[in-house]
């Protein structure tokens, strides 16, 4: 386990994500390893239009800078079908500058007052580079917005968002669930597939 080959560095500082991608990984000789545990405390700017752009740019600036490890950066979006795909790309921010769950939350509850189709949907795009060559993995569950918040686990939007299946949002249903259908589990397991190959 000493070679850096075995070791995949997820360019994240959200200590949710990095529980979340552990568990669906834990089976698998690798050890996963976050920006934290390299020192890093700074977020890498994300300034591409895109969800794909963003991944790619993350995993990008850490293969640069650690080219032996496996580098693997993910951006999800919430895509809400009444509000035209929004928050999408802005899904962190979506409420202000600052990641600020509760404003996001307050601001999509806000704009679909009145609506009736609450349909939406989480997107993860997922991206891997190693040894210079990178590739994309997609995961996505879909579902619906709640009329308003709801349960204690989770995190992000996940108060609000109530999986196709279910009638409880992913705060309610609790962490074991969620991680067996989230959209970045999804694409993490692509992953998965793809190092077992």
């Amino acid at each position: 386990m000493n070679s850096q080959s075995n070791r995949i560095l997820f360019a994240t500082g959200n200590a949710h994500k990095l529980e979340e991608v552990r568990k669906v990984l834990k089976h698998l000789p690798y050890e996963i390893i976050s920006l934290k545990d390299l020192g890093i405390d700074y977020d890498i700017p994300e300034t591409g239009d895109t969800l794909e752009e963003n991944a790619t740019i993350k995993s990008t600036y850490l293969a640069e800078r650690y080219p032996d490890y496996h580098i693997i950066s993910e951006d999800t979006g919430l895509e809400v079908h009444a509000l035209n795909g929004a928050p999408g790309v802005i899904t962190a921010r979506y409420g202000g500058p600052e990641k600020d769950a509760q404003q996001n939350m307050k601001k999509v509850l806000f704009e679909l007052q009145g609506k009736a189709n609450r349909s939406a949907q989480f997107r993860a795009i997922l991206s891997h580079i190693f040894k210079g060559e990178e590739k994309q993995y997609e995961g996505i569950v879909k579902g619906s917005i709640a009329m308003k918040q709801s349960g204690n686990d989770g995190f992000g939007y996940d108060p609000i968002f109530i999986p196709e299946g279910h009638d409880e949002t992913f705060a309610d249903l609790g962490d074991e669930i969620k991680i067996k259908m989230s959209h970045r589990a999804k694409a993490v397991e692509k992953f998965v597939k793809s190092l077992e190959e």
